[in-house]
């Protein structure tokens, strides 16, 4: 099932997409819901995030190019990680599909992208086991890491290099059925593909992520967790279109536009 939260005449609303139809519902995905007897046209409705999440987790260097190559970019020691690492990215740079990404006027050159893979929580949970995290994961939708490599080797907290203010789109939609091991990303600027990688060859999978933080987190429904990218980045500059196609999830496409110009 594909889930999508849109503006229905000021109002977020979620509903069910089939294919170029949105069914409005009441309720929502991760509480009682039943579908409305309208219709509407995806193309005529203003997606929203597809949740806001209560905690906006994400993990840390997760899949072994893109250490190796994040390592050469900050002059460090290649080193991959030894077990799963979990931080945390702000609300207020999350923005929908379709919304532009804005670079400060003060920002360098040097601002990527990072497609990823989001997991959905759906429900409280605390002390997953491997038998059992996958259940916890209501879908799955896709983010873009925006990330402003001068400041990500100045600030510690990475305040401003991952977390200025629209700096992780995140969408279209959540999709409930996903074979993990299945996923292909594919990240395109002004529609060249830089990049393609097997969404699931992480250093750490989305049962280890969940495993560990359940040890000390409890997870809610709506939380998010970013699960990291793969590969070389290039620069955004204004004017450009960023698309991250995760297959049979769907594609996140945002431009980007820098103030002042």
């Amino acid at each position: 099932m594909r889930w999508a939260r849109f503006d229905n005449k000021g109002t977020p609303t979620y509903g069910v997409v089939e294919g170029d139809t949105i069914i409005p519902v009441r309720g929502s995905p991760f509480e009682a819901w039943d579908r409305t007897s309208e219709k509407l046209k995806v193309t005529d409705v203003k997606l929203l995030l597809p949740v806001v999440p209560p905690t906006f987790y994400a993990a840390g260097l997760n899949y072994a190019l893109h250490v190796k190559e994040a390592a050469e970019k900050l002059g460090l020691p290649v080193s991959l990680p030894t077990h799963p690492d979990i931080g945390y990215r702000a609300n207020n740079a999350l923005i929908a599909h379709g919304e532009n990404i804005v670079i400060p006027a003060d920002a360098t050159a040097m601002v990527q992208y990072e497609g990823e893979l989001v997991a959905v929580i759906g429900q409280k949970c605390k002390n997953l086991t491997r038998e059992n995290a996958l259940s916890a994961v209501m879908g799955w939708t896709i983010g873009n890491d925006v990330s402003e490599r001068t400041w990500q080797k100045q600030d510690r907290t990475l305040w401003r290099a991952k977390n200025t203010d629209t700096f992780k789109p995140m969408g279209p939609w959540i999709e409930t059925d996903v074979k993990l091991e299945s996923l292909v990303t594919k990240i395109r600027l002004n529609g060249k593909e830089l990049i393609a990688f097997n969404t699931n060859d992480m250093v750490f999978g989305v049962v280890d992520y969940l495993v560990a933080m359940t040890t000390c987190l409890t997870l809610y429904p709506g939380d998010v967790v970013w699960m990291g990218t793969e590969g070389h980045t290039e620069n955004m500059k204004h004017g450009d279109t960023i698309e991250v196609e995760i297959s049979g999830i769907g594609t996140l496409s945002n431009g980007v536009v820098r103030e002042g110009q």
